[in-house]
């Protein structure tokens, strides 16, 4: 079976696979259009986000039985037309989640206890304790919107900082003693933070915005590890200045390029909305690297092909 790498991994995916007696190619620089005339030759594909791979490439994929992405989801990917071709898809959340817990907790302590903010200022020679005195995660009621491998994950490392933990999903019965699962007008009444985790599907597209945001009793602060087009961001910012939302912890954002490879490629496409959130005390953004571990990029590896391995 020749399987054909479109984007550079961990070494130990193809190291294992040849093991295993696949025939491994890669090619990371041809075009999606190069790639789509030769993907016939093919029955694995390896990828994470260099391109879409929609009906068209399907269609010309006509030996391919399976798709291997390393990330946690599959919105790169028109699953339903694969599912119809009899291709598999595999992914790996169980291979970042840790990652992703860590890094969202991590955000959520430095934007609690102004990390960022104070160290600038130590650095600019500014001595200011009392404008960066923190807060405590203890008794503070945490909410996590999507509870699958990624809430359940940051849920596990709230442990240990006596908080109450709910989660919002709408699958039934995905609770357990790290979250408690509860409807949308408990969630939305009782939650002072409020951490994204869902995958990015019709649902979920600008779920966070002006209405959604209103629904909450109390002003929160808000964490994004999910997908950037979650959110509207010009909602989101109106919350932050007139004091709903307290402060954002973005790892994605609404402008990113689907390859999650860049941002911005001139001044005159930064949105005013953008701008603000880069100048505000209160808001701390990271460049979609929440799973992006060093550890995370051998276990996501590893999740593809021992996924192959049971499968083929």
């Amino acid at each position: 079976m020749k399987i054909l790498h479109v984007d550079i991994n961990h070494p130990l995916i193809i190291e294992q696979l040849s093991a295993y007696g696949f025939e491994n190619e890669e090619d990371y620089t041809s075009s999606k259009e190069e790639i789509e005339q030769k993907i016939h030759l093919y029955e694995g594909l390896i990828i994470r986000s260099r391109f879409t791979i929609d009906k068209y490439f399907l269609e010309a994929a006509k030996n391919l039985k399976f798709i291997g992405r390393l990330g946690a989801g599959l919105e790169n990917i028109d699953t339903i037309y694969a599912q119809k071709k009899g291709v598999k898809l595999f992914s790996a959340p169980e291979g970042n989640r840790n990652a992703v817990g860590e890094h969202t907790l991590g955000m959520l302590l430095s934007l609690f206890n102004k990390l960022n903010q104070a160290d600038q200022e130590v650095r600019k020679g500014l001595w200011q304790r009392e404008e960066n005195r923190g807060l405590e995660l203890e008794n503070k009621t945490v909410g996590i919107i999507g509870y699958g491998n990624m809430g359940k994950a940051f849920a596990k490392k709230l442990r240990g900082f006596d908080c109450e933990v709910l989660c919002y999903d709408l699958k039934e019965n995905v609770g357990n003693q790290d979250a408690k699962q509860v409807d949308l007008e408990e969630f939305q009444e009782k939650v002072e933070i409020v951490s994204l985790h869902t995958p990015l599907n019709s649902t979920s597209y600008q779920m966070i915005n002006r209405e959604f945001i209103q629904g909450f009793k109390k002003n929160f602060w808000f964490l994004s590890t999910a997908r950037g087009t979650c959110t509207v961001t010009t909602d989101l910012v109106e919350a932050l200045k007139t004091g709903k939302v307290l402060g954002a912890g973005l790892d994605v954002l609404e402008y990113e390029k689907k390859s999650f490879e860049n941002l911005f490629t001139s001044e005159k496409e930064i949105p005013e909305a953008f701008q603000y959130l880069i100048k505000a005390k209160n808001v701390l953004l990271t460049p979609h690297v929440a799973g992006w571990s060093i550890e995370s990029y051998e276990k996501l590896a590893q999740t593809i092909v021992d996924k192959i391995k049971r499968e083929f």
